[in-house]
C-alpha cells in the first residue's frame, strides 16, 4: 500500500526504506529532533525528498492534489485557530467529494459524539480550549476519510495527535484509529508515549537522528536495548498480567 525507498533530506532524513500494509495502526517513534514530523510530511507529499514515496503503486507527486485529498489525510501537529467560523461549519469543509449531506450528517454526529464536541458545534472556532480545537481538528480529518464516505481512502496521517488531550479523550482517539484501520486502512501516528505504542500500534518505526533503527511488530521493536541506544537512558520491561510495560532506570 505505501512503500518508501531511499527517503533522505539534508541532515533530516537518511536512506530511509520502509513499508506499510493495509490495516495497520503504525506508530512513529523516537526523541525530538528525530525526523518524525519531516517524514510525516514527506509521506503526505508535502514536502520532496531524495528518494521515492510510492502509495498505492504511484509515485506520491504524481497525484494531484484534490486526488491526494481523496486518498489520504494529514494532521499536522500544529495549526492556528483564527477563524470566525463554527465548529460544524470547519468539520463540513473537509467532507469528501460527491458525498450528500444526508450521508455526511450521521458520520459527522458519530464523530461528534466519540469526540465529545455535540454541544459545541455552534461554538466559534475561536472560543475553544486547545484540547476542544485539538478534537474538532481530528474530527475533521476523520471525515475526510471516513470509509463509509469515501471508500477510495487509503491512509490517515497523524503528527502527535495526543496533544492537548484529556486521558478519556486520548481513549476515544484510540476507539476511532482502530475502527479506521479495522476497515483495511492504514493509519500512520507520531508518537511520544512509549507504553501507549507498546499497547496499540501493529507496527512501530524506530527513528534517530533521521535515521530508520527499526520497523516491525511494536513487541520486536520496542525492547529496553534498541530504545536505550535511541533515547540515551536505561530501560526496564516489565510484564504486568497479558500487557508488558516499559520503565525508565
Amino acid at each position: 500500500m505505501l512503500k518508501l525507498t531511499n527517503i533522505s533530506l539534508f541532515s533530516r532524513l537518511s536512506g530511509i526504506n520502509v513499508t506499510a500494509t493495509s490495516g495497520k495502526l503504525i506508530h512513529v517513534v523516537g526523541p525530538n529532533g528525530a525526523g518524525k514530523s519531516t517524514l510525516l510530511t514527506v509521506i503526505a507529499g508535502l514536502l520532496s525528498a531524495q528518494g521515492t514515496v510510492e502509495l498505492l503503486g504511484k509515485n506520491i507527486h504524481s497525484y494531484s492534489a484534490m486526488e491526494l485529498a481523496r486518498i489520504r489525510a494529514y494532521l499536522s501537529q500544529q495549526q492556528e485557530n483564527s477563524s470566525m467560523m463554527q465548529v460544524f461549519q470547519y468539520i463540513a469543509l473537509h467532507q469528501p467529494t460527491n458525498t450528500t449531506a444526508e450521508a455526511v450528517e450521521p458520520v459527522v454526529m458519530f464523530l461528534s459524539e466519540q469526540l465529545n464536541l455535540s454541544d459545541k458545534l455552534n461554538r466559534p472556532l475561536t472560543k475553544l480550549s486547545g484540547g476542544e480545537w485539538q478534537r474538532v481538528r481530528l474530527a475533521a480529518i476523520f471525515l475526510q476519510v471516513w470509509p463509509s464516505l469515501n471508500p477510495d481512502a487509503q491512509l490517515l496521517l497523524l503528527d502527535e495527535p495526543m496533544n492537548s488531550l484529556d486521558v478519556a479523550q486520548q481513549a476515544a482517539l484510540d476507539r476511532l484509529l482502530t475502527l479506521f484501520c479495522e476497515q483495511g486502512k492504514t493509519a500512520i501516528v507520531n508518537a511520544h508515549n512509549l507504553n501507549h505504542s507498546l499497547h496499540h500500534a501493529d507496527e512501530v518505526w524506530l527513528l534517530h537522528h533521521g535515521h530508520l533503527i527499526a520497523a516491525g511488530a511494536a513487541t520486536d521493536v520496542m525492547t529496553p536495548q534498541q530504545l536505550e541506544n535511541v533515547f540515551n537512558i536505561g530501560f526496564e520491561l516489565f510484564q504486568v498480567g497479558s500487557q508488558r510495560w516499559l520503565m525508565p532506570t
